[in-house]
């Protein structure tokens, strides 16, 4: 479980590489794809949404 969670993760962040600046299009499709993953292993709904809150707000 960890390790599919860990390369989805891995797989999304890797997409971020190498922009300059990233579009609130790049940070909501990656939030997305977090999220995803985060629930498909099984990480409770309301961690999930904070997590995602602040995930958001840093990156902006």
């Amino acid at each position: 479980m960890f390790d599919t969670l860990s390369d989805r993760l891995t797989s999304v962040l890797q997409n971020l590489r190498g922009k300059g600046r990233l579009t609130d299009a790049d940070i909501d499709s990656t939030a997305r794809e977090i999220r995803i993953a985060l629930l498909e292993a099984d990480v409770a709904l309301p961690v999930v949404r904070t997590f995602i809150a602040q995930v958001k707000e840093r990156a902006k």
